[in-house]
C-alpha cells in the first residue's frame, strides 16, 4: 500500500505552513517551544484565529462548521502545528463532544451546542473518571435519578482537566442498577453554574494546576440534557474514547520532540564530544526514533483505512500504547541529556545570572514528570492491551 501524499495533499501542507507563519503569534510559539502553561486566554485566541479560518473543528464535516477534511488532511494539519509549535486544540468541546453530538445528538442539541462550542462561548471539561474508576470506567457510581421532567445528579468526578476554565461539563452517570454495570450507564450535559455542582483544584507536583476534582450534590439537570438513549451511555463513552485515543498518540508532538532531542545532543558535551557521539546514547535516540517511525506508518495506514470509512477499533488502542510509551521515552532522554539542567520551572522564572544553559532546559523537569500520564489517562495502558487481546483472540 502506497502510503506516501499526493501532490494535492502536500499543497495542503503548504497552505498550512503558510497560515501558521502569518496567523500565529510569537509569543504562543515561544511558549510552545519552552513547554510554558497557556492561559486560558492564550488558548481562546488560538482557536479563534483557527475558526476565522474555517479550521478549528478539524473533524467535523462542512455542515456542522468544520472544514470537511479527511483523516490525512487532519493529520497533516496536526503535524504541522506540532512543528510550528502552536498551542493544541483543546479537545473537550472540539474533539470529544462535537463528534459524539453529530452522531449521536439531537437536533436540537447540534443547533443549540455545536455553534457554541465553535465560537468560544462554551468551553467543556469531561466528567468520566471517578476516585474508584478510572480504566475500569464501568465501576462509576455517580447516580442520576430521574424526577419528572429532571434528573437529579449525586456523586464526583476526578481529574477533571482544566475544568476551572469550563462552564459545561459532559457526564457518564448511573442511571440503573440492573444488567451488567455497562448497561445503566448514560451521557449527560451539566451547566457548572447549576447549584449543586462544585469544583476543587488538584494541585500537581510541580505546583501547577490542570486537574480538578468535581462534586454534585442535588444537581438538577432537564432530561432534555440526555444524549442518546438513556441506559445506553457506554456505546457513546467508547465511540467518545477512541477519538481521545487516538488523539492521546500525538504523532505529531514526538516528532518535534524528537527533533528537540537530536539538537540537544549536538549542543550538549560530555567528555570532550557531542553527546550524539555517544554510543550508547545515539543507539538510545535511534531505537525511539525507528519506533515513531514506525508508528507513523501505523497512523498513516489506518487514516487509509479511515478514508474507506473503516473505524480504527482496536488501532486506536494500538496508537495509545506506542504513542504515550515513545513520548514518554522522548522526555526521559531530553531529561537525561540535561542532567542537572533540566531544571523544574519555566523559562520566565529563570533569574537573570542563571547558569548558561541551553533555552529547552527550562520547565524539562516538570514536563517530564507531566508527561508520566499519558500511559495512564484514556484508560491505561494495561486495559489498552486487554482490548487488543480480546479483539485478536476472543474472550
Amino acid at each position: 500500500m502506497d502510503l506516501s501524499f499526493t501532490p494535492e495533499e502536500e499543497a495542503f501542507r503548504a497552505e498550512v505552513r503558510a497560515f501558521l507563519d502569518e496567523n500565529l503569534p510569537d509569543e504562543l510559539a515561544r511558549k510552545g517551544r519552552n513547554t510554558e502553561g497557556l492561559t486560558k486566554e492564550d488558548m481562546a485566541g488560538w482557536h479563534a484565529r483557527l475558526n476565522a479560518r474555517g479550521w478549528l473543528a478539524a473533524t467535523w464535516p462542512t455542515e456542522h462548521g468544520g472544514p470537511g477534511w479527511g483523516a490525512v488532511e487532519r493529520h497533516i494539519f496536526e503535524e504541522e502545528c506540532a512543528r510550528a509549535n502552536a498551542p493544541r486544540i483543546v479537545p473537550f468541546g472540539l474533539n470529544m463532544l462535537g463528534p459524539v453530538l453529530i452522531k449521536f445528538g439531537t437536533a436540537e442539541q447540534k443547533a443549540e451546542i455545536l455553534p457554541r462550542i465553535l465560537d468560544g462561548s462554551d468551553w467543556w471539561c469531561q466528567g468520566y473518571s471517578e476516585p474508584g474508576a478510572g480504566s475500569d470506567l464501568a465501576s462509576l457510581k455517580s447516580r442520576a435519578v430521574r424526577e419528572g421532567d429532571e434528573y437529579v445528579i449525586n456523586g464526583q468526578k476526578t481529574w477533571t482537566t482544566l475544568g476551572q476554565h469550563a462552564n459545561r461539563i459532559f457526564c457518564l452517570v448511573r442511571t440503573s442498577t440492573e444488567g451488567k454495570p455497562q448497561e445503566g450507564i448514560s451521557f449527560v450535559l451539566v451547566d457548572m453554574d447549576t447549584p449543586g455542582v462544585e469544583l476543587r483544584p488538584i494541585k500537581l507536583l510541580d505546583g501547577g494546576h490542570e486537574v480538578n476534582e468535581v462534586f454534585f450534590t442535588d444537581v438538577r439537570v432537564p432530561v432534555s440534557n440526555l444524549v442518546g438513549e438513556e441506559n445506553k451511555g457506554w456505546t457513546i463513552a467508547k465511540y467518545l474514547l477512541t477519538h481521545e485515543r487516538t488523539n492521546i498518540a500525538g504523532v505529531g508532538l514526538s516528532g518535534k520532540d524528537l527533533e528537540k532531542l537530536k539538537a540537544l545532543s549536538q549542543q550538549l558535551v560530555r567528555g570532550g564530544r557531542p553527546l550524539a557521539q555517544d554510543p550508547l546514547f545515539a543507539a538510545q535516540m535511534a531505537e525511539v526514533e525507528i519506533d515513531l517511525e514506525a508508528m507513523r506508518v501505523l497512523n498513516l495506514r489506518m487514516l487509509s483505512a479511515a478514508k474507506e470509512g473503516a473505524a480504527p477499533g482496536m488501532q486506536s488502542s494500538m496508537l495509545k500504547i506506542k504513542g504515550t510509551v515513545i513520548r514518554q521515552r522522548i522526555q526521559s532522554l531530553i531529561k537525561t541529556a540535561l542532567g542537572a539542567s533540566a531544571a523544574p520551572f519555566p523559562a520566565r522564572d529563570l533569574p537573570e545570572n542563571a547558569l548558561s544553559v541551553p533555552q529547552e532546559a527550562a520547565g524539562a523537569a516538570a514536563y517530564y514528570f507531566n508527561h508520566r500520564k499519558l500511559s495512564i489517562f484514556g484508560g491505561s495502558n494495561e486495559i489498552q492491551r486487554n482490548i487488543i487481546a480480546k479483539d485478536l483472540f476472543g474472550g
